[in-house]
């Protein structure tokens, strides 16, 4: 038993520990990564874990086991205690009475506090798959997504989540560990669609952003069908899906930007919200380091193949590839392709949230987005949790400290906006 107490107490106190290193790219990281996300996502268990392991070092006379389990465990208490605590951007974005402009009826549906072992039960939604919503021209090609309904007898909210998932530009598709949110969201009466937009190297910029406007004149043009308002149309996202949103909400008639096949269409949203997503695409290619790509085979766009081509993970997150090249030949289209230049006055309501340190997204490039959404008067949060890593909701959400927390602002900021 004495063994059994080093063991837990240290394996508690070095996963703890990994919350203070921080992450670069190349992604031969990417274990040290997977158990970052754990020590973040899992501290509720780790301060069971630490107190056992000291517990039992209490009873075999095992003194330095129990001070690693205590100390183990306190960083856990400690770290649940940075990402749950109150944050003020909505008091500043909405004033301090924000609370009273939703309905009881809608905040009974709602996570209760920013931190929750379990979220609420919530009935059986209505869930259609693989709905086309556009065909690729002179090909039978689909591009398709998936739309959650409320359960029956949950009043409408009359709000749409059109939502994008994280890709890092090249991997991974809808319904990739987003069920337990749709499903809560919907059990609050929203309707959420959840988008498979194209990748590379089958699109780049171009052709996503493309898709993710495509996909919101879809949702207009099926407002009465899903019984949404067509003037409650909210755009959102996660990682690279989190950059979309931005970059589409906030250039809904940006003529490089919008494809022709959607002009005419109103493509405003009346609210974005980003999870993680990159804001400044100049910053984060210095912050993935993206220069040590120069000199590698160009990934081309767009040959024949490339909707089947096997992802290399290695691929995934390459800016030139999705860019037209590194940032020192088109510092242009890096420009173009960052919601950060794009601000003005008249942009939507936006809710950021990230953690710092973001592998990906630099939190600094988060704050000079806000700053600017600020200065031309657009209502703007921005919430960033210390000791927090990308992709913080993706690994037992309704469990995980900041993926609870974040949840718990996500929501009342859709409520705000019906």
């Amino acid at each position: 038993m004495i063994v059994a107490a080093y063991l837990l107490s240290f394996l508690c106190l070095l996963l703890n520990a990994t919350l203070f290193v921080r992450l670069k790219p190349p992604y031969s990281f990417f274990l040290a990564f997977s158990i970052q996300l754990a020590a973040v996502d899992l501290s509720p268990f780790l301060v069971v874990l630490g107190l056992f392991g000291a517990g039992l070092g209490w009873l075999y006379h095992a003194p330095i086991a129990v001070v690693a389990g205590l100390l183990g465990a306190g960083i856990s208490v400690g770290y649940i205690g940075l990402v749950t605590v109150p944050q003020p951007g909505f008091d500043l974005a909405f004033g301090k009475d924000w609370k009273t402009s939703i309905p009881p009826s809608r905040q009974s549906h709602m996570l209760k506090r920013r931190w929750n072992l379990g979220w609420p039960r919530t009935g059986e939604p209505m869930w259609e798959r693989d709905i086309p919503f556009w065909t690729i021209p002179g090909t039978d090609r689909k591009l398709l997504c998936d739309v959650w309904q409320p359960p029956e007898g949950v009043a409408r909210s009359g709000l749409a989540l059109v939502f994008l998932h994280g890709s890092a530009w090249w991997i991974l598709d809808k319904d990739f560990g987003t069920r337990p949110l749709f499903r809560h969201l919907a059990a609050q009466g929203h309707v959420i669609m959840d988008v498979a937009y194209r990748l590379c190297p089958e699109v780049d910029i171009y052709g996503m952003v493309g898709d993710v406007k495509r996909a919101v004149a879809w949702m207009k043009a099926n407002a009465d069908r899903y019984q949404v308002n067509p003037e409650r149309i909210v755009l959102g996202g996660a990682s690279a899906g989190g950059h979309l949103a931005l970059l589409a909400a906030y250039t809904p008639n940006h003529p490089r930007l919008n494809p022709p096949d959607v002009e005419g269409c109103d493509l405003s949203v009346h609210a974005v919200f980003s999870e993680y997503g990159p804001t400044d695409l100049r910053a984060v290619y210095h912050h993935l380091a993206q220069e040590r790509l120069l000199g590698l085979p160009k990934v081309e766009v767009g040959l024949p193949g490339a909707t089947e081509m096997k992802k290399n993970m290695t691929d995934a997150g390459r800016m030139d590839t999705l860019l037209g090249g590194h940032l020192h030949e088109v510092p242009e289209v890096y420009e173009l392709a960052s919601p950060v230049a794009h601000v003005r006055v008249g942009c939507p309501p936006t809710l950021l949230i990230q953690g710092e340190p973001d592998v990906i997204e630099p939190a600094d490039a988060a704050r000079e987005l806000y700053r600017r959404l600020v200065e031309c008067g657009v209502t703007a949060i921005n919430i960033i949790y210390p000791l927090t890593n990308h992709m913080f909701d993706l690994i037992l959400p309704q469990v995980s400290p900041p993926a609870n927390a974040a949840l718990f602002y996500l929501e009342r900021f859709l409520a705000l906006m019906v």
